[in-house]
């Protein structure tokens, strides 16, 4: 008995053993155990923690810099289900309203680490449904009130519900190949980061409500390719909180995405700069609200956006660009957008029906909507390009159920401060596009069809200048 206890003892030893400053981690080990391997592979100027097969059941884990916690095919790390295991990180971004929609704790976090990774082939599982209903039950017994709890849509804020990854202020990050499930809120957050390469990953985030898959906030010099996304809010969303930031040089290729809200988005957060964006190469299926949505609405320069290779079946709108004013007298602009190959597939009924989480429906009648590019009286967008673009609407609108005649347009209204959405306009008097206040706009080579009769025109237009239709068809 004594000789089993000692073989027993050798091998855990064995198991913690430093190589090089390479820890192996067994699942018997507690949260406690694998942050001090972390901590001492980062203190010892780098290395990796292998988690082999088995179930992990965790609380928070911080990554430290030079560390990759790489997880073998078969490893799973369990998120823990009780709000307690999880601690806020400071973002060190602008405090107030502005974060409210972002939540400071995570399961895995970093700050202001470096050369920072997680690999594999093995899973990462927020638990995210029971951890989200723990919160709710504490906050109704009075245990842990949450005072921005949602009390119409009966739910905890996103701000005590911690995404799977919250990383901010790090350089150098790496996460490739892992299969990401189930956070009570966000998906994977990256805040304030450079040099960012997220690969190959597979994210199914719809455990709860606000379940983005990835969501990436003043951030520079970033790639996210080959990724296949099933979130219950913005598949892949670009935002900015720091007017004296924002995002720059993303590229976001190859990828698979499926939402209840929009499947790539910059914004609605836009108080920084969204700079030399490229997105090609994106299949969306099954999306409630855009293919691809473009957003300024507090006071963000948005520009040099290229959109290329898009292709999106059973979604609510194929493009939405919306250059608005909602905080304050800050402006922002939208220029110099480029949409190319694009092909989008509208249904007549709610795309996301087979969903158990759907996106919330607008409250009024309404036929269907065509994709607007809108801006604001007194502030354009300017200089939008969409060529070889080819949309499929149902049609079957219905003068009965709304009737917004072609002479009066101009009624339409124009939501100058509002939350921005291709449906916060109301009925529209087209089933194609809706264009207003724009400088500068070229349709080359667009094919808008009808799988129906529809009353309204294809495209009605107000306020723009410089309107140029090359090889329109309908």
């Amino acid at each position: 008995m004594k000789r089993l206890s000692l073989i027993c003892t050798i091998f855990l030893l064995l198991s913690l053993t430093v190589m090089g400053q390479d820890f192996r981690a067994v699942p018997s080990m507690d949260t406690r155990t694998l942050q001090a391997m972390i901590d001492k592979a980062s203190s010892g100027g780098g290395g990796r923690v292998t988690f082999g097969q088995g179930k992990y059941l965790i609380g928070q884990l911080e990554l430290k810099s030079g560390v990759e916690l790489h997880l073998e095919e078969g490893a799973c790390l369990l998120g823990s289900t009780s709000p307690n295991d999880y601690m806020p990180v400071e973002s060190g971004e602008v405090a107030g309203d502005r974060l409210k929609d972002n939540s400071h704790r995570g399961l895995i976090v970093a700050k202001n680490a470096k050369s920072i990774a997680i690999t594999g082939k093995g899973t990462i599982d927020g638990q995210g449904l029971a951890l989200a209903l723990t919160i709710d039950s504490l906050h109704h017994t009075g245990e842990l009130i949450d005072p921005n709890y949602n009390v119409r849509r009966q739910r905890p804020s996103e701000l005590v519900r911690p995404t799977l990854l919250n990383i901010v202020g790090c350089k150098d990050v790496r996460i490739e190949g892992v299969r990401l499930r189930n956070s009570s809120g966000w998906g994977l957050s990256f805040n304030r980061c450079s040099n960012v390469k997220l690969r190959h990953l597979d994210i199914y985030n719809r455990a709860y409500w606000n379940n983005d898959g990835i969501d990436l906030t003043d951030c520079h010099d970033v790639v996210v390719t080959g990724c296949r996304v099933n979130s219950a809010d913005d598949g892949i969303c670009l935002k900015s909180y720091n007017p004296e930031s924002g995002n720059e040089d993303i590229i976001i290729s190859d990828c698979e995405i499926r939402s209840s809200a929009s499947a790539v988005k910059c914004g609605s957060a836009s108080y920084g700069a969204f700079r030399r964006i490229q997105i090609r190469g994106i299949r969306v299926f099954d999306t409630f609200r855009s293919a691809l949505a473009i957003e300024s609405v507090d006071g963000a320069t948005i520009e040099d956006v290229i959109a290329d290779s898009i292709t999106a079946v059973n979604t609510g709108n194929a493009l939405f660009i919306r250059l608005g004013q909602r905080s304050g007298n800050r402006k922002g602009t939208i220029r110099h957008i480029r949409i190319t190959n694009l092909s989008a597939q509208i249904p007549f009924g709610r795309p996301d029906i087979g969903y158990d989480l759907r996106g919330p429906e607008v409250d009024y009648f309404h036929n269907i909507h065509p994709a607007p590019i809108c801006g604001i009286p007194d502030n354009c967008i300017e200089d939008v390009l969409l060529e070889n673009v080819s949309i499929i609407y149902p049609g079957r609108a219905s003068k009965g159920m709304a009737y917004m005649p072609l002479w009066r347009k101009s009624d339409v209204p124009e939501q100058v401060d509002k939350y921005p959405e291709f449906t916060m306009f109301g009925e529209l008097p087209s089933w194609g596009f809706y264009l207003r206040h724009i400088r500068g706009i070229t349709l080359r080579n667009v094919k808008l069809s009808l799988e129906a009769e529809d009353f309204r025109p294809a495209i009605v237009e107000e306020d723009v200048e410089g309107l140029v239709l090359e090889n329109l068809s309908e």
